[in-house]
């Protein structure tokens, strides 16, 4: 069962949930735009956590600053990042040795932002709905760490085509998951989604 949880990232205190299954191996999930609504109970962010339960990893998701109860303001992205690097720190602290990260839309766009600002690192990513269509993803810079994206075939936000041509430029061993007739926000097709994603999983 999940806990609440607090954190420090400097002057600001993040609110998160945790759930332990193992003391080696856990994943970060980032949640969708906090401006449009998001924050760590969105469905989405909820069935790649249970994806990453499912197969006994510990799982930490959080708010973004200045969202639910954690403390500051929305920072476009850029603080944001200083935000997941609170929560690697975090469970470095605790004495994890494996640390994957998974985001779902302007969460995935603060992970890839991250991860070219912290290359090298031993991260493994996965996006879920990269918004390539609304924020600027730099398609033509390698993203470090990236392994598996999931989209939806209608997703006017991650559109297919777009992902498919940066894909090469940003890691050409990461494998696109394509989940017929979902847009962005997946509805009925949030089972699809979590099968899919957990069968990545070891």
């Amino acid at each position: 069962m999940e806990k609440e949880i607090f954190f420090n990232q400097q002057a600001n205190m993040l609110h998160g949930r945790m759930e332990i299954f193992s003391d080696k191996r856990a994943a970060i999930i980032t949640h969708p735009h906090p401006l449009y609504g998001g924050d760590m109970d969105n469905a989405v962010v909820s069935v790649i956590t249970e994806a990453y339960a499912s197969m006994q990893w510990t799982t930490l998701r959080f708010n973004f600053r200045g969202t639910g109860l954690s403390k500051g303001r929305f920072d476009d992205g850029k603080g944001e990042q200083e935000d997941v690097q609170a929560a690697i720190d975090h469970l470095v602290m605790k004495g994890f040795e494996q640390i994957d990260l998974a985001g779902y839309s302007f969460g995935a766009w603060v992970l890839a932002n991250w991860s070219r600002n912290h290359h090298p690192h031993y991260h493994e990513m996965r996006f879920v709905a990269p918004p390539v269509a609304f924020v600027d993803f730099e398609n033509h810079r390698p993203l470090p760490g990236l392994n598996h994206i999931f989209v939806g075939s209608r997703d006017n936000l991650a559109p297919i085509d777009q992902i498919q041509a940066a894909l090469p430029l940003w890691q050409p061993d990461a494998t696109l998951h394509v989940i017929e007739d979902s847009d962005h926000f997946f509805g009925i097709h949030l089972q699809t989604l979590q099968s899919q994603f957990t069968a990545t999983l070891k």
